[in-house]
């Protein structure tokens, strides 16, 4: 029988009800994005669909027109409850959101643990919101696919990078970035550092990307520095905190959604 990692956030960052989190989906995405080409990589953040959502949905709406064509989804996320070394597998064949089952890609499991840095941990992954949010925006946006999802602890750009080099594949495949950006600032001080950040992102300095500055800081530079080394681009589509998307200025989360390819 096969393994099945089940929905451990749903209700909490989004409904439980299929049929609410697909009305919500949609209507976050908005009218279909015009686009000739889908962007190879894309950074979104991973908060309480009220919060992050729209920002969110921003970039994942400039996946719609290639839905037919990306097949695998590799997504990395950091982990908010367990701590370890590295970059974590997860041994489940699927995971489970309102939407249905998405089968987890193991084919190149054993190449990747190969790597001194890669491990299977179940653990990381148990109660692991940081990738789980991205599932229903990528069940909505693309048609069939399979996904390979990595929780990222302490890793260096690197490592993260190295991993990257052999996931990275052709059109079929899409990477996807978990972050949110400052966290528990004043608005007028999160849009500063959020700034920041995002200028460090689109001009790929990993280096400058720290501990304050986003929670997914680690795959994030490791996006960064393989994009660098492969002179490749980066841009922002939407910044904003939750001061925008839900009001209360006094203490925000910053989102930010971006593209690189």
């Amino acid at each position: 029988m096969s393994s099945v990692r089940q929905p451990v956030v749903a209700g909490m960052f989004y409904p439980k009800n299929p049929q609410d989190l697909q009305r919500d989906v949609l209507a976050y995405l908005g009218k279909p994005y015009s686009i000739e080409q889908a962007p190879k990589a894309i950074i979104a953040p991973h908060a309480g669909y009220l919060y992050s959502a729209p920002v969110a949905a921003s970039v994942y709406n400039r996946l719609r027109p290639l839905h037919e064509k990306i097949s695998r989804v590799i997504l990395l996320g950091p982990s908010h409850r367990v701590g370890f070394s590295g970059l974590a597998l997860s041994s489940a064949d699927y995971f489970a959101t309102p939407l249905g089952d998405v089968p987890v890609d193991h084919k190149q499991d054993e190449q990747l643990t190969q790597l001194p840095q890669v491990s299977v941990l179940d653990q990381a992954h148990s109660m692991e919101h940081s990738l789980e949010v991205h599932l229903p925006f990528l069940q909505t946006v693309l048609d069939e696919f399979q996904l390979l999802p990595m929780v990222v602890g302490d890793a260096s750009p690197e490592e993260v990078a190295q991993v990257l080099e052999l996931l990275w594949g052709g059109e079929e495949t899409l990477i996807v970035i978990s972050s949110d950006l400052s966290h528990y600032q004043d608005y007028a001080s999160a849009q500063h550092l959020d700034q920041a950040t995002s200028t460090a992102i689109e001009e790929l300095r990993y280096e400058d990307i720290h501990y304050d500055d986003a929670c997914g800081r680690n795959p994030i530079r490791g996006l960064l520095y393989y994009a660098r080394a492969h002179q490749l681009h980066a841009h922002a589509v939407d910044v904003r905190n939750s001061g925008d998307t839900q009001g209360d200025k006094s203490r925000v989360v910053g989102y930010g959604a971006y593209v690189v390819g």
